[in-house]
This record gives C-alpha cells, structure tokens and sequence, in this order.
C-alpha cells in the first residue's frame, strides 16, 4: 500500500506573499540596483518560512468554529504548529466533534465516531484509520501534561470540511457528514479496555453503590485504572441508611459532588467497616441524567464518557437464583410487568441485532443493552449480562458521569447540601432566583459554582455578591456566567473571571434558574423521609426569589437548603 504525506496548500498564498515581502525589504535595504537572485533569503525551505508563519498567526487572535462553535489560542489553547497545522486540545475534540476520544497508556489516542477508528500515536507521523494507514505532516503532540491533535486531520476523516481564511485568522470546520447516528450498531467498552472491575457487592443491598462507581471508574478508563470503595460510599454518606437499605443513584452523586468520595478500594475495603477520614482521590464535577427511554442518547453516553448506571426490575436476588424472565443458556435478561426498579446495574455496551429469541418470552424485536452486574464473575458472562432494550424499566432512570477532576482542581468548596438533590421548590413557573451565602475561609479567588439543572433544555445565570451584608446586598450581584445545559444533571460553571474574597469576608453566589415545562426548578435539601432524617439546616443561608428583587429565607419558610456550590483557589 502506497503511503501518502500530506502537507497543507492552504497557506501558499500567504506563504509566498511573505517571502516576498522579505525579499523586497531587503532588496530595499541593500539598494534597488542589485538583483533579487542574490538575495540569499530567496532559497528559503518550508521548513524556514513556516515557522515564522506559524508565529505571526500565533501572535494574533486565532479562533477555529467547529460546527458554530468558537474556541480561541486565548481561552482555549489552539495554536498553530510549525508544519502549518492548526493544533486543537484533546479535551476538546470529543465535544466539539462529538466523538469517543480516549487516550491509552499516555501515548496511543483513539477517536470513535460512526463505525471509523483513528489511532494516533505520539511522535508517529502514521495515522491508522480502519484497517489502513496514512502519513501526516501532523499528529498526536503532547505539550507539557496537554495533548493535541490536527484539526483539518481530524475533520477529514470524520466527515466535515475544514476551511482557514486567512484575514480572519481562522479555520471553519463543518459537519457534511449525511449520517443521522454517531453510534455503531455493535458496541462493547470490554473490547476496548474500558470496562470498569466486576464488583461483588455479597449479600448486602449496595448495588446502587457499586454501579455508580463502576461508572466512575468506566469514565476514566484507560487512562487511570483506579478501583473505587464500594464501603465508603455506602457507610460514609450524609444520608440515614445501612448498608442492607438500599439506595438510588441520586445518593450516590450527592456523596461525590459533596467531595466526601471517592476513595480507592484498597484504602477501605469492602468488609461493612467505614475507614474514617479519608480524603477523596477524585473530584466529580459533573453528571448528566440521561431522558428516560431515550436509548440513542444512553448508547451515545456510553460512546462517549463511559458506564451508565441504570435501574432494572430483577427477580433473581443473588447468582444461584432462577427467574422466568432470565435465559441463563445465553444470560439474557427481559421483565415486562408494572414492578418498579428494585436493583442497579452498569451499561457497558450494546447490541442492536442481539436477538429477541435469546430471550424468554414474546418480544417486539431485536437489540440489548450489555449490563455489568455487581454480583461478582460468577454470574452470567464473567459478571455481565444482557438486558432487553424492551424491558420494562431499563433506561428510566441513567446516570453518567462527564466531568472527573483532579483534587487540585480547587482549594475550597463552600456547600451546605450534602445530600444533594433530595427535592425541587419554585413558584410555579419555570423560573426561580436563589442564593446561598457563605464566610471566605482564607484569602482566595471564587472561580466556580456547581448546581444542579432538574430538567432538560436549562437556562442559568450566575452572579456573585462581594461584602455580603444582609439580603439588600443580593440587588449588587455582578455576572460571572450564563448558559444552558441539555441534560438534567450536576454542573459545575467556570466564572467568566475570578472574584477575589478575604479571610472573614461574607459572600454571596446568585443563580437564575429556567427550567422549561417545570414549576419547581430548583433543586433543595430537606428532610424528606427516614433516609434524610440527617440534613443540618443550620449550615445553611440560602435565600430564594421569583424575580431577584424579593428574597426570603429558604431555611426559615422551606425548611430546606438550597443546592448551590462555590469553588475557590487560594492566592
């Protein structure tokens, strides 16, 4: 097979009016008369002359729109290379593109869309692409702890344009692409080396537990392959209930925003004793719920980010039970009834063909989710299963998470809800202010703030009050972000710039909240049932509004704490 070198011709024309730009100008300093042939600059390579093309582009406000999307050298960190490639951050290519990009042993990259692979590898000009390879001026480069990758590379073999105007200072990338699904019909993270452990959760009612952080662990795989205590999350939460209790994933991700976890496994085994004082080894920054039902959107998470924790109806209670909607010939599993989900699992792939005779009963059709149960390899497929797409309850309820940080990501968090989203309060519209007050703990910059969006298609906005001195204050609030998300889920939004706060200093983080088709947007903490008997209202002063003018006191009229987090690094 013929390999091929693919240099860029779309700066030729910048290229050699610069060239003659230096030639004239030292044809001018030397006098007019002598030739340009002599001009020893007129042998220049371009291996001279990109370079200093790639600089004066640099020095500029360089800006690549993907798909309307802008990202800029300033904010973003592209920047063009001296092969003349603009180089985008491989944290933004999976958004930007909406493809799966995962990183293998620091220095192999795969990037999955449709049914195409690419494989980078560092300082390899040889780019594989399905079963062929081919040369690029540009590939993989790692900078620092940062990884980039050509963006007109990337485009062309994932179905968009790529175009640089040259007066702007920018490339304008667009998807041509005619296919309506990113998603293969066949995908398991096993083959991939992004299955996370099978875990073995006995005899105690910690399923819960135990599939949300096989989804944790999912997500960060391959590059980390950490192994989270299923004890620590269970015994070391905020909420009211043993180990034998059971619990929903809504507990566990209170657990991980409250940065209460996780730990690793070694450091509190799975033995019904809580290891105290532990610092978590992560910090979970965000996490989408999926739309109950919407099975292109859960196979485009597990695509994408990982694990999606999701809740079955199961009549079998432990390996060694049998059940009449459970195949164990073929381990594939269908319950169709009015039950509600009484037992969580893990989807780590899925199966559009799979079909429905490998599972008892009538079924409408074909297709299954791949489940990693948590009842150690014993059961079904060395722990996994397979889960109709027409069971009753599969897909209701789903959980992923899609922002994993390092525990230096901040210095502070400031929160008084750690047990998270227990309920919504508003005023019977889609539209809701709230503030929660706190005291600076050292001399630090406020950088973010995390909340929760409690439905599809929510609108923010948030602002923060210097000098908090009663709720008059909340009228002198200054913007420091505005969005929207798509998902309901848990957020965390960068400021736009950092609020410097002393020690001692109150302060106050404002969110405006439009959640639409809800009447209660708001996500609170409150003593809702025996699991909740816990929640301290004395932590909090929150302080809600219909229209950001007239506030009052959610602890005193709601009984509730507002979910609403701040972020900050000291200085």
């Amino acid at each position: 097979m013929r390999e091929k070198v693919r240099y860029s011709k779309r700066y030729v024309v910048f290229t050699l009016l610069l060239v003659l730009a230096l030639i004239l100008k030292f044809a001018n300093f030397k006098g007019v008369t002598e030739e340009i042939g002599q001009f020893r600059g007129a042998d220049l390579q371009s291996s001279d002359w990109n370079p200093l093309i790639a600089k004066s582009i640099n020095e500029k406000n360089l800006t690549v729109a993907i798909d309307n999307k802008v990202y800029t050298n300033k904010h973003n960190g592209i920047y063009m290379d001296e092969n003349l490639n603009l180089m985008v951050p491989l944290d933004l290519i999976r958004d930007s593109y909406n493809c799966s990009v995962h990183l293998y042993d620091d220095t192999a990259l795969l990037i999955e869309k449709y049914s195409d692979s690419l494989w980078m590898s560092l300082d390899d000009q040889e780019v594989q692409i399905n079963d062929e390879k081919e040369k690029f001026s540009s590939t993989l480069t790692r900078i620092d702890d940062r990884y980039y990758v050509p963006a007109e590379v990337i485009a062309s073999k994932l179905g968009y344009s790529y175009a640089w105007d040259v007066n702007k200072n920018e490339a304008v990338v667009v998807n041509t692409s005619s296919e309506t699904s990113i998603l293969p019909s066949h995908y398991d993270l096993r083959e991939r080396g992004r299955a996370p452990q099978v875990k073995n959760q006995g005899n105690k009612g910690t399923c819960w537990a135990a599939s949300s952080l096989a989804a944790l662990e999912s997500m960060l795989l391959p590059e980390e392959n950490d192994i989270f205590s299923t004890d620590n999350m269970s015994l070391g939460n905020s909420f009211g209930l043993g180990q034998n209790d059971g619990g929903e994933y809504t507990m566990s991700l209170a657990y991980l925003t409250a940065w209460q976890g996780p730990v690793l496994e070694k450091d509190d085994p799975y033995d019904g004793e809580l290891t105290k004082n532990l610092a978590p080894v992560k910090h979970v920054q965000e996490a989408q719920i999926i739309e109950s039902k919407d099975l292109e959107k859960i196979k485009e998470a597990v695509f994408k980010y990982g694990a999606v924790e999701t809740s079955i109806y199961s009549t079998l209670q432990n390996v060694n039970s049998r059940s009449e909607y459970f195949n164990q010939e073929t381990n594939s599993y269908c319950y169709v009834g009015s039950e509600k989900p009484n037992h969580d699992v893990a989807i780590i792939g899925w199966d559009d063909s799979y079909a429905k005779e490998n599972f008892p009963g009538d079924l409408e059709g074909d297709g299954a989710f791949i489940c990693q149960n948590s009842w150690g390899k014993d059961f079904g497929d060395n722990g996994v299963f397979y889960v109709s797409y027409y069971d009753t309850n599969v897909g209701i309820h789903n959980l992923v998470y899609t922002g994993v940080e390092d525990t230096d990501n901040y210095d502070t968090i400031y929160q008084s809800d750690l047990c998270g989203w227990v309920g919504q309060l508003g005023y019977n519209r889609d539209t809701i202010y709230g503030a929660n007050v706190y005291i600076a703990e050292n001399n630090e910059n406020l950088e973010a703030a995390g909340f929760y969006a409690t439905g599809k298609n929510t609108e923010y906005e948030v602002y923060v009050v210097k000098d908090y001195d009663g709720r008059e204050s909340l009228s002198k609030r200054q913007k420091v972000a505005s969005g929207k998300f798509d998902n309901a889920g848990f957020y965390t939004v960068t400021f736009d710039k950092k609020i410097a706060v002393n020690k001692g200093e109150k302060f106050a983080v404002v969110l405006m909240i439009k959640t639409p088709d809800s009447v209660h947007p708001m996500a609170i903490e409150y003593k809702a049932d025996e699991s909740t008997r816990n929640v301290d209202l004395s932590d909090g002063e929150g302080y809600i509004s219909t229209n950001g003018k007239n506030w009052e006191n959610v602890e005193e009229t709601q009984s509730a704490n507002l979910c609403i987090k701040a972020y900050a690094k000291e200085r």
